[in-house]
C-alpha cells in the first residue's frame, strides 16, 4: 500500500467504526413477535425487506407495516425502532479522533450500507456522544445506500462516490470489513484495507498521526 498517493479515504460505517449487536437485535425482534428475520439480516443479503429499506425502496414508515405483519399484531413504531436499532454497538471514541485528524491531509467519506432508522439513530446517540465528535467532524460527506440507492458491492455505487466526490480510486484508499466489498474496490483501482480489528484501522496509517 503506497500511502504517499492516498488523497482520499473511504470508510465504512458497521463493524469499521461502530459495533453490530445481532444476537441483541435479533433477541429483540423475537420479543416483538417476528422470528424470521436472522436471515435477512447479514453482510451478504441481498434481498428482502432489510435490504429494501437499506437501498431505500421502502420508507421506514413501510418497513414498520411489514414488521407488524411479520409479527402478525400492531406494535407502535418505537418499539420497532428499538428493536431494529438494537444491532447497533458502541464506537471506540480512538476511531473517531482519528478520523478527524485524518481530515488535516485527507478528504475522508463514509461508505455505507446503511438505512434511514439506523443513521438518524447513531447520528443523535452514537457520534455525538462519542467523544464529543460529529459526523462533521470526522467527514467531508457520508454515502449512504439508502439515499443513492445503490449499495455495496456493486460498481455503481463505487462509481457514483468516486463521480460526485472528483476523486481517483487509485488516489483513494477503501475500508471495509466485507470481503466482497473489499474485491470490488480492488478490482476498480481503490488500494484498500479489510478490517478485522481496530489494530487495521490505525495501524496502516503513519505513526505520528495515529497518536491518539
Amino acid at each position: 500500500m503506497d500511502l504517499k498517493r492516498v488523497e482520499n479515504i473511504f470508510c465504512d460505517l458497521g463493524v469499521v467504526l461502530i459495533d453490530l449487536e445481532m444476537k441483541r437485535c435479533m433477541d429483540a425482534f423475537k420479543q416483538l413477535g417476528v422470528m424470521d428475520i436472522a436471515s435477512q439480516v447479514g453482510q451478504s443479503f441481498k434481498a428482502g425487506l432489510f435490504y429494501s429499506l437499506e437501498e431505500g425502496r421502502i420508507t421506514p414508515a413501510e418497513f414498520r407495516e411489514e414488521i407488524c405483519r411479520k409479527a402478525g399484531k400492531p406494535l407502535e413504531d418505537k418499539a420497532i425502532d428499538e428493536a431494529w436499532n438494537a444491532l447497533l454497538g458502541t464506537i471506540d471514541e480512538r476511531k473517531l479522533r482519528l478520523l478527524k485528524k485524518l481530515r488535516l491531509h485527507h478528504s475522508v467519506y463514509m461508505l455505507s450500507n446503511t438505512n434511514e432508522i439506523h443513521f438518524d439513530y447513531m447520528r443523535k446517540n452514537s457520534f455525538d456522544a462519542t467523544a464529543g465528535l460529529g459526523l462533521e467532524d470526522c467527514f467531508d460527506k457520508c454515502y449512504l445506500s439508502h439515499e443513492l440507492h445503490l449499495s455495496k458491492p456493486d460498481k455503481a455505487i463505487f462509481e457514483a462516490v468516486l463521480q460526485d466526490s472528483e476523486a481517483k480510486a487509485e488516489n483513494s484508499l477503501f475500508i471495509d470489513d466485507n470481503a466482497r466489498n473489499i474485491a470490488t474496490a480492488a478490482r476498480m483501482g481503490f488500494q484498500v484495507c479489510h478490517y478485522h480489528s481496530l489494530s487495521d484501522f490505525i495501524d496502516i496509517f503513519p505513526s505520528e498521526w495515529a497518536e491518539l
